[in-house]
């Protein structure tokens, strides 16, 4: 609390003033993690490229420069948040997290709906976009461990070619 304190340049009452509880400030920080979403993360994926399965790869694009420019130092915060928590986050703030991956997934399946026909029949995009999440959270996760981005390339290599392969399936379907 010091250190947010410090950083916003006010006294503890200041931020008491206008939040209850620590939680009730992490509630808020999570509020608007899930509102910059679209504008911060999804949106600039969109303008990179018109191609949906392309737009994915923007996004993790997006986390991979997040942890070079940080020397992994960041990652995706509400992953941070949600392994922080787990054990001893309120209900209140699981869900907020939760809330923030089901923004993203959904987020993610609606860049891949336009492309629905490049997959095989009866693919379930909200399947695809989870997977999406956690090659990207895992990928974060070890990258920062290893201080190296090499475990972060494999794995969105090793979805790429996934993703080459359900559309190749599909190929072989049409004939």
């Amino acid at each position: 609390m010091a250190e947010i304190l410090r950083e916003a340049g006010v006294n503890s009452g200041s931020l008491y003033h206008h939040f209850d509880s620590k939680e009730d400030l992490l509630v808020a920080v999570l509020a608007r993690y899930e509102s910059l979403l679209g504008p911060a993360v999804m949106s600039p994926a969109a303008r990179a490229t018109d191609d949906p399965v392309e737009r994915v790869f923007t996004v993790l694009g997006g986390y991979r420069r997040l942890l070079l420019e940080s020397d992994f130092e960041l990652g995706c915060p509400i992953g941070n948040l949600a392994l922080e928590t787990s054990e001893t986050g309120s209900p209140t703030v699981r869900a907020g997290i939760e809330a923030n991956f089901a923004a993203w997934r959904s987020a993610i399946r609606d860049f891949l709906e336009p492309a629905l026909d490049r997959f095989p029949s009866g693919t379930d995009l909200d399947e695809v976009a989870e997977f999406v999440l956690t090659v990207m959270e895992g990928g974060v996760m070890q990258a920062r461990t290893r201080r190296g981005i090499e475990p972060f390339d494999a794995s969105v290599e090793q979805l790429r070619r996934w993703f080459d392969r359900m559309t190749t399936t599909r190929r072989k379907e049409d004939r």
